[in-house]
């Protein structure tokens, strides 16, 4: 009886065992987000806790605030240009291809057509412009006069794949190989803007050339190239037939 009583006061005074926990961002965010007060109750903290800063060494908790409200600000205004300077392009953009479709749709022969939108590009300090018809979806062989302007399709696949894989237009650089296709004579060429024609883009390439590597990037707008590769195909087919 006593040994048995002697263990019963040994279990009821064991002390409980405290797990610790290891405190990590997780934690100590949940526990910020749960107690929304925690600075109010703690307002010293806040002026004496000392940030990081890799020019002062550390700063307040406030001044780190303000430099990253600051810092949003400026992103904000870096934005609201960009928008600003990208709606005055579009406009630009706007006005130029209203004066050129006023200009094309007087064209009558496709000669023409094509000088005319050369001219154009000229005017905006391009090299030159480039009109490509596919030979399987145009019969333009003899005894049609516009034979200069055939493209064999499946020898264009490789640049197709290469640059027009997801898009229908490319705006950038290519290689020797790429324009010594599509280019029997040329000068230096920096970057090329390409513009498959047609809804599916198997009707022809019209393609604009540039000696500044910088001018055609990719993410630049394509709303220009998109509307004139609807709109040729339709003029296009005054002068030449579709294949059926």
């Amino acid at each position: 009886m006593v040994a048995k009583t002697t263990r019963s006061y040994k279990t009821k005074n064991t002390k409980p065992t405290i797990r610790k926990i290891k405190l990590n961002d997780e934690i100590v965010g949940q526990y910020l987000n749960d107690n929304p007060d925690f600075f109010i109750r703690n307002a010293s903290l806040v002026e004496n806790m000392r940030i990081p800063h890799p020019i002062r060494g550390g700063i307040s908790l406030p001044e780190w605030q303000m430099a990253r409200q600051r810092n949003k600000i400026s992103h904000l205004e870096a934005e609201i240009t960009l928008l600003m300077e990208y709606a005055r392009s579009n406009e630009l953009l706007f006005n130029q291809f209203m004066d050129l479709q006023s200009q094309i749709f007087k064209a009558d022969d496709l000669d023409v057509l094509v000088q005319i939108i050369k001219n154009w590009a000229k005017s905006l300090g391009l090299n030159g412009a480039y009109l490509y018809l596919f030979d399987d979806k145009w019969l333009i062989n003899a005894p049609s006069k516009y034979q200069h302007f055939a493209l064999n399709s499946s020898g264009f696949n490789f640049i197709r794949v290469r640059h027009l894989q997801y898009s229908n237009q490319y705006l950038g650089q290519l290689n020797t190989t790429e324009l010594d296709f599509l280019l029997s004579e040329r000068n230096y060429i920096g970057s090329v803007a390409l513009s498959l024609l047609g809804q599916f883009g198997d009707l022809g390439l019209l393609m604009f050339t540039s000696s500044d590597p910088h001018h055609y990037q990719e993410k630049q707008g394509t709303l220009l190239l998109e509307k004139m590769s609807q709109l040729l195909p339709i003029l296009i087919e005054k002068w030449v037939m579709r294949k059926k």
